[in-house]
Parts: C-alpha cells; sequence; structure tokens
C-alpha cells in the first residue's frame, strides 16, 4: 500500500555541510578515475602498430566507425531534442526541478553517449596494437608475447570503464550538490538521457555488427570456403566495424545508463530510508567502487602459470571484488550510526523505530550485490566457456548437423536463464528479509545491493571491450596475412576467451538491469503517492477505486502484467527481424561481388568493402525508430488507458520476462560463438567439415540473439520504469480530483498506440534490400537496394 511518509521525507532531508564535503571528495574520485583514463589511453597508444598493410586495414575501420557512429548521434540529438520539451511538459513541483530535470537529461544523454563513443575510439587504435603485440611471437617468448597482447587489450577496456563509473560518479554527485534535496527527481532526467541513449545505441550498433557478421559468416564461409576474416570477404571491413559501434560502444553505454539510473533508485529510495544520510551513501559505495576499479584493472596481471588469460580475469575480479567488500565495511561503520533514531531527516516512524543497526543493513544490503556479480560470473562462464561441459556438449551435436546444434544451444539458453533468474530472485528476496517487513526499508536494501553490484562496474566493462579488440585483433591479422603460427594462436585464444567475458558481462548487465528496476519500481510508488497528495485525494480513494492496487486477481492488472510480458518478447523479435533483413542485404551485396569480380578469390580484384559499410549503417540507423518509439510509447498506452494499477503490473510482467529473455539470448549465442572455435581448432572435425558448416549455422544465429536483442532489454527495462516514473503524476491527475479529464487520458493513450502500431508496421513491411532481377539469376544492384540505387521499395 502507499507509504504515508514519502512527502513529509522529501521535505525534510537536507544536504547537511559534511554531507557535502564526502560529496564533493566523491566528485574528487570521479574526477581521478577520467585521469587514470588518460593515463592508461597513453599506455595503449604507445604500443606498437605493426606493418602497413596492418595500418591500412585498421584505418578502415576506424574510418567506418566514426562515420557510423557520427551519422547515428546525428539522427539521436533530433529525438533527445524533442524528449527535453516533453520533459518540461510533464508535472514537476516547480520550473527550477523541470528545467533541472530535462538539462540534466541532455547531460545524461551526452555521457551515456560520450563513454560510447570513447569506447568504440580508443578500440579501433588498440585492436591493431594487439595483433602487433601478437606478431611477435617468433622472436620474443611466447608467454611473455601473450601476456603483452592481453595487456593491452584490457587495459583498453580499462579506460572505458574508468570513463563509465567516473563520469556516472559525477554526474550524480554534480546534481545532488547542486539541487541538494530534489536531486532524486532532477536525477530521473539525468537517468533516461542515459537509458535512451544507451538503447539506441544498443540496438542500433547490434543491427549492424550483427548484419554484417552473419552476412559474411553465410557467404564467405558456408558458401565460399574462406576463413572468417579473409580479406576476399567484401563483409570483413564492416564486421569489423560492427565489433566497435555494437560491442564496444553500445555496452560501453548500456553499462553507463545502469551505473546512472541505479544511482537514480538509490537516492529517491535513500533519502526516504536514511533521510540526511540517504542523499550520500548510495554515491559512497559506487566511490569506493571506483578506486577498486582502478586497483583491479592493474591486478589483472597474467603469470606464466596461469592456464588461460580468464584465469589472470578471474583473479582480477574477484581481489577487487573483495577489497570492495572489505572498504565498504570501514566506510559504513565511520559513516552510519549504530540505530535507526540517530538518522537524522527520517520521518517514517516504522523506520525510525526499527531496531536493527543501519550499518549492518547496509553493509549486507551492498555485500548481496557483489556476491550476486561474482556468482553471475561464475555461472556464465560455466555455460559459455569453451573449456566447460555445455559448449563441448554443443560442440558433439555438431557431428549431426546443424538442427542438433541449434536444439542443444536452445536448451543451454533456457536452462541457463532460470538458474540466472532465481539468483537474482534470491538476492532481491534476501534484500527485502533485510527490512524485517518495512517496505521503504526494504526497497532502499535492493537499491543497495545495485550499488555493491556497482563496485564491480569499472573492472566488467574492461572485461567486455576486451572481448571485441580481441576479436578485431584476430580479423586485422588474417586479413594482412602477416600474423602466422604462433602469434595467430595467441589472437584465436584470446579471441575465445573475449567470447566468454562478453558473456559474462551481458549477465552481469541484465542483473544490474532488473536490480534497478525492482528499486525504481518502489521509486514509482513514491511517485504515485506523491502525485495523490498533490491532487488532495486520500489514497483510500483511489485504492476503492482499483486503480492503485498491484493485486493480479483484478482483470486489469493482469491484464497490464500480460501487456509488460509481450512487449518484451515483441522488442526482441523486431530486433531480430531487424538483424534479419539486413543481413539478407549484406549476404545478397556479397554474393554479387564474387559473382561479378571473378578476380576476387585469386587476389587479383579488390572488394568493395565500402558497400557493405554503406548496407550496415543505412539499415541499422532505419530500424532505429520501432524499439525506441515501442520502449517509450507502451508504457504511456497502459497508464492512461488502463490506470496506474496496471501499469504498476506492466513493470513487473516486463521486469520477470526480461530477465528470462535477456540470458536466454545471451547464453544461447555465447555458448553457440563458442562451440564455433571448438570446431574450428581441431575438435569435432575442423574447419571446412560438415560439422564446422552446423556450427557456424549455429553461431549466425546466436549472433544477433546475444549482441542485439539480449542487450538490448537491459536499457528497454529501465527506459520503460523511467517513463512510467515520470508519467505517473500526470495519469493520478488527469485519472481523479478537479482536474481529471477522461477525453485527455483516452487521447493520449489511442496516439501512443497508433505510433506503436504505425512504427511496427512500418518495420515489418521492410524487405531485404534486393532487386526483382535477383530471382531471376541476374545480379542484384551495386547498393543492394533498389535497381535505381535507391533503398528497396519495403
Amino acid at each position: 500500500m502507499a507509504h504515508p511518509h514519502v512527502i513529509q521525507a522529501a521535505e525534510a532531508v537536507e544536504l547537511t555541510s559534511g554531507n557535502r564535503t564526502l560529496v564533493l571528495l566523491i566528485a574528487v574520485v570521479a574526477l581521478a578515475a577520467l585521469g587514470l583514463a588518460i593515463v592508461l589511453v597513453r599506455q595503449v597508444l604507445a604500443a606498437g602498430e605493426g606493418t602497413e598493410n596492418m595500418r591500412k586495414i585498421a584505418a578502415a575501420v576506424q574510418e567506418g566507425a566514426n562515420a557510423y557512429l557520427a551519422r547515428q548521434l546525428r539522427t539521436l540529438a533530433v529525438f533527445a531534442f524533442a524528449v527535453v520539451f516533453l520533459l518540461l511538459l510533464l508535472p514537476a513541483d516547480d520550473w527550477n526541478e523541470r528545467i533541472g530535470r530535462s538539462l540534466f537529461f541532455v547531460v545524461g544523454a551526452a555521457f551515456s553517449a560520450g563513454t560510447g563513443y570513447l569506447g568504440m575510439w580508443l578500440a579501433v587504435r588498440s585492436n591493431v596494437r594487439v595483433a602487433a603485440a601478437a606478431r611477435e611471437a617468433g622472436e620474443k617468448d611466447l608467454i611473455s608475447v601473450r601476456h603483452q597482447a592481453m595487456r593491452i587489450a584490457f587495459r583498453t577496456g580499462g579506460v572505458v570503464g574508468m570513463f563509465t563509473v567516473g563520469l556516472g560518479l559525477l554526474g550524480a554527485a554534480c546534481v545532488v550538490l547542486v539541487y541538494t534535496a530534489d536531486a532524486p527527481k532532477v536525477l530521473e532526467g539525468f537517468g533516461l538521457g542515459a537509458a535512451l541513449i544507451a538503447m539506441f545505441m544498443r540496438v542500433g550498433g547490434g543491427i549492424f555488427t550483427k548484419a554484417a557478421d552473419v552476412g559474411a559468416d553465410l557467404v564467405g564461409k558456408v558458401e565460399q570456403g574462406i576463413p572468417e576474416d579473409d580479406p576476399r570477404n567484401a563483409a570483413t571491413i564492416a564486421d569489423n566495424v560492427g565489433d566497435n559501434v555494437g560491442d564496444c560502444a553500445g555496452m560501453a553505454a548500456d553499462l553507463f545508463e545502469s551505473y546512472a539510473v541505479t544511482l537514480v533508485a538509490a537516492l529517491i529510495l535513500g533519502s526516504v530510508a536514511f533521510g540526511d544520510a540517504g542523499l550520500a551513501f548510495p554515491l559512497l559505495v559506487p566511490a569506493i567502487g571506483v578506486l577498486t576499479a582502478m586497483a583491479g584493472i592493474f591486478l589483472v596481471a597474467p603469470r606464466r602459470t596461469d592456464r588461460t588469460s580468464m584465469t589472470a580475469i578471474n583473479r582480477g575480479f574477484f581481489l577487487s571484488a573483495g577489497i570492495s567488500l572489505a572498504l565498504v565495511a570501514v566506510a559504513t561503520y565511520l559513516y552510519l550510526p549504530d540505530s535507526f533514531q540517530e538518522l537524522d531527516g527520517v520521518t517514517d516512524g516504522e523506520i525510525a523505530a526499527h531496531d536493527a543497526d543501519p550499518r549492518l543493513f547496509a553493509l549486507t544490503a551492498v555485500a548481496i550485490g557483489i556476491v550476486l556479480a561474482a556468482l553471475i560470473q561464475q555461472l556464465t562462464g560455466y555455460f559459455t566457456e569453451p573449456s566447460r561441459r555445455p559448449v563441448r556438449d554443443i560442440g558433439r551435436t555438431s557431428r549431426t548437423g546443424p538442427a542438433t546444434v541449434v536444439l542443444a544451444g536452445f536448451s543451454l539458453g533456457l536452462e541457463s536463464a532460470v538458474y540466472t533468474a532465481l539468483l537474482v530472485g534470491l538476492s532481491v528476496y534476501a534484500a527485502f528479509a533485510l527490512a524485517g517487513g518495512t517496505l521503504m526499508l526494504a526497497l532502499f536494501a535492493v537499491a543497495l545491493a545495485g550499488t555493491g553490484l556497482l563496485t564491480t562496474v569499472g573492472v566488467i566493462v574492461a572485461m567486455d571491450t576486451f572481448g571485441p579488440v580481441a576479436d578485431n585483433a584476430q580479423g586485422i591479422a588474417e586479413m594482412s596475412g602477416d600474423v602466422q603460427g604462433e602469434g595467430a594462436q595467441v589472437l584465436t585464444d584470446l579471441d575465445a576467451v573475449g567470447n566468454t567475458t562478453k558473456a559474462v558481462t551481458k549477465g552481469i548487465a541484465i542483473a544490474t538491469a532488473v536490480l534497478a528496476a525492482a528499486a525504481l519500481f518502489g521509486s514509482y510508488r513514491d511517485a504515485v503517492v506523491e502525485a495523490i497528495a498533490d491532487a488532495e485525494l486520500t489514497a483510500n480513494e483511489v485504492i476503492g477505486e482499483a486503480a492503485l492496487s498491484l493485486d493480479i486477481s483484478q482483470p486489469n492488472n493482469l491484464v497490464g502484467l500480460i501487456i509488460g510480458s509481450a512487449v518484451v518478447f515483441l522488442f526482441s523479435g523486431l530486433a531480430v527481424n531487424a538483424v534479419s533483413r539486413s543481413a539478407g542485404s549484406v549476404v545478397y551485396e556479397v554474393r554479387r561481388q564474387f559473382r561479378e569480380r571473378p578476380g576476387i578469390m585469386d587476389h587479383t580484384e579488390q572488394p568493395e568493402y565500402g558497400r557493405v559499410v554503406d548496407i550496415c549503417t543505412r539499415d541499422s540507423l532505419r530500424e532505429l525508430a520501432t524499439p525506441g518509439l515501442l520502449a517509450v510509447m507502451a508504457p504511456i498506452a497502459v497508464g492512461f488507458s488502463l490506470g496506474i494499477g496496471p501499469l504498476g503490473a506492466y513493470l513487473a510482467g516486463s521486469i520477470g520476462t526480461g530477465i528470462l529473455m535477456a540470458v536466454f539470448l545471451a547464453n544461447s549465442g555465447g555458448a553457440w560463438d563458442n562451440a564455433k572455435k571448438l570446431v574450428e581448432d581441431g575438435h569435432h572435425g575442423g574447419k571446412g567439415s560438415e560439422a564446422h558448416a552446423a556450427t557456424v549455422i549455429g553461431d549466425t544465429i546466436g549472433d544477433p540473439f546475444k549482441d542485439t536483442a539480449g542487450p538490448a532489454i537491459n536499457p528497454l527495462l529501465k527506459v520503460m520504469n523511467l517513463v512510467a516514473l515520470l508519467i505517473a503524476p500526470a495519469v493520478i491527475t488527469l485519472s481523479y480530483g478537479e482536474d481529471a479529464h477522461a477525453g485527455l487520458r483516452a487521447l493520449i493513450a489511442a496516439l501512443a498506440i497508433a505510433v506503436i502500431v504505425v512504427a511496427v508496421q512500418l518495420s515489418r513491411r521492410r524487405g531485404i534490400a534486393v532487386d526483382d532481377a535477383e530471382s531471376a539469376g541476374a545480379a542484384p544492384s551495386p547498393t543492394g537496394g533498389s535497381p535505381t540505387g535507391g533503398p528497396s521499395a519495403g
């Protein structure tokens, strides 16, 4: 039921001078992270770039990635500009809050985009340096070469990790310093800006990278029988570009918005549960995480006794997580009092009378998040590492054809999703249990668990960026032909480890999304309570009309729950279908080049790499609008048509379905990819065998699963939660009291539904960009579009 002290808490909380000093120190820590990032950039760029041929290939990848992201950001700027004005129209306490919310929406969007762009910018310069380091295998000790190549790749990720945590913490600290007690509401805009841009970058980059990857594999490997990164394949440059705009830029923006949104929820709930301390303590925990992330990057130091590079990465991760927990314990016992009665600014009598020790409460909640990160890291590794039984089982099924490979990967993803969901569910339940039945305290415990998980984000981002850098390094080496023998094997091994680190980070990213969404769900309830107070209604009046209650036995709430689950499926389907269409265009274009330029196969003619890059860029930007509009408009349609209770149930349905779907997609895709690498390494048949063709097909199915639809669910959940949080006051105002207006509510809902229907229908009508001449055996147009060179009629 509605909590009676939310409004009083907002009025009573203040940023004391002591807390202001602490927040200033936290901002300094954030700046220190940015400073370390600059130091790491210089270390990475100081490494050698290899041969002239390698540098030319790297330059082509850099050019394509820069061109794509520049066009994408220009496209998103128009959308962001519109959202700023919508935020100004939504209800707020005063114009100062409205302007601050809109201003920090822009800041959050800029920081999210900047984090993604910087990650991509360094990754496309680091990949050639990793390849160059591996090239020295014939001249230097093999182990030292492997360690140097790994160090360059991981420290590239460290730069992205430092920017992620540094900008996220700096943004939140600045809002608290400027807006003090109003900071949680202003931070809603900051979080929405970060989440929206991350979702667009995730979807757009994911479509780009997987269209190129699938197209390259189907024509190059399966039809022509050439290696994955053979320079004769016209899609190879686009594939390498995609790794950076999808995995580096997309995941960096994704984890940045997870960081920002978790802090938003923690500060909103902290001001109620911990009073004055609630404006500083939720920032103190991730600030400690920034310090330990700095240590973690240097702790990932390979040793000669390490079995694989993953051993060193795991060691650095667990050491930094352990240091985080120890430092949080010290800070908690130094900062917080030993009883809830001593917390200033707490107006809720139930919380003030709580007989637990707030220090132990906070430390345990944070520990839940840190332990959850460690468990998911191990669980995801088990299901996706090539040395573990699940992936080896998929490799064995390759002997009986692609159907069994696909079935084995599906079953693995479904099963692993259950275990991950149970882990996250138990963590949420454990956090709730800490509060002993006090609801607002329980929700704050969930938010604190999220901040605990955030203490590992710096190392997590480094692990994620490591993957595409290693992948690109192998691609550059193979395309140039300048890395052979042991050096090539070093890069193959690093690429396999990178597939696992990417899968691990996706598992942890969805855990942060669920914890943040669960905490935001509590913030949503607070927004409803405040809106009821502003409309001068009693909670009982609203509940009496079954509008606020989340009782699922009520049909309207059950409908909201089902719609929330269905939106996750629709969103995933749209993303996978977009990859399918764009990949089809790439397939036709690559086939055309092989057919019209027979000299490509004997190296007497050069493929037209730029045409495939253009196709992927055009298609990915064209497909951005539909999933974005769905994420924003679906909660608006549900809220204004069905009411505030069904909107809450909608959020619950999306959270439950979202975690299962995201983990299923990510783990299936990661397992298929590593099963393919097992076969390529000589297990169950080797390259060119029927078993290899079977695993390639499994991998092409898994590509849009793990790198497009799956990870895009993370920002989807938070965008929908934040939209619901922002529109809740308007839904209440137009539903009850003197300003109630059923006609306006119906109009808003109808417009939102119309936008969704039109967007989905337009998306479904788009076909593969190829002209009718192809079906008759003639060559498609050079652009892969219509005969006139324009886009396809679809």
